[in-house]
């Protein structure tokens, strides 16, 4: 399978956390070429502090065994934040694809210096998506990377 095929669901759970009255971000997780888990920034819709994309996919994953995290590629369309690039590094998940990182820089070279190979995608529907949600919802869009709204 192609990540093209990744990327897309990672995108139609972000779109799908829109229409929820959520943030547009969404990811899975890969193992052996399946999606193992799904997920999308919940912290509005669950009044959450850790919902983001990221962190759902894995919740949604359930409890696995080292081996499969260890096996497994991460899908997301926006550059992972540092709590979500703490759970990358603990389940020791070699690989993250990333739509985009235009709108916000994550914690990438991070995740390089702990040796997790990154790519990413300059994904148009990410960042158009991302663009159009931050314009429309500053305070929202600053509320979930943790700054102050200006």
């Amino acid at each position: 399978m192609s990540h093209d095929l990744f990327i897309q669901a990672a995108i139609e759970e972000a779109e799908q956390g829109l229409r929820e009255g959520g943030i547009p971000i969404g990811s899975v997780i890969v193992y052996e070429n399946r999606i193992i888990g799904r997920g999308h920034n919940r912290r509005i819709q669950k009044g959450s502090a850790i919902l983001h994309g990221e962190m759902d996919a894995l919740e949604n994953a359930g409890r696995l065994p080292a081996s499969v995290y260890r096996n497994s590629v991460l899908y997301t369309t926006l550059s992972p934040c540092s709590m979500c690039s703490g759970a990358i590094l603990l389940y020791g998940i070699p690989e993250v694809i990333i739509g985009e990182n235009r709108t916000f820089m994550g914690e990438e070279e991070l995740l390089k210096s702990r040796g997790v190979k990154i790519s990413v995608l300059q994904n148009e529907t990410c960042i158009s998506m991302m663009r159009e949600f931050i314009a429309k919802n500053p305070s929202l869009w600053n509320e979930d990377i943790g700054e102050e709204t200006r």
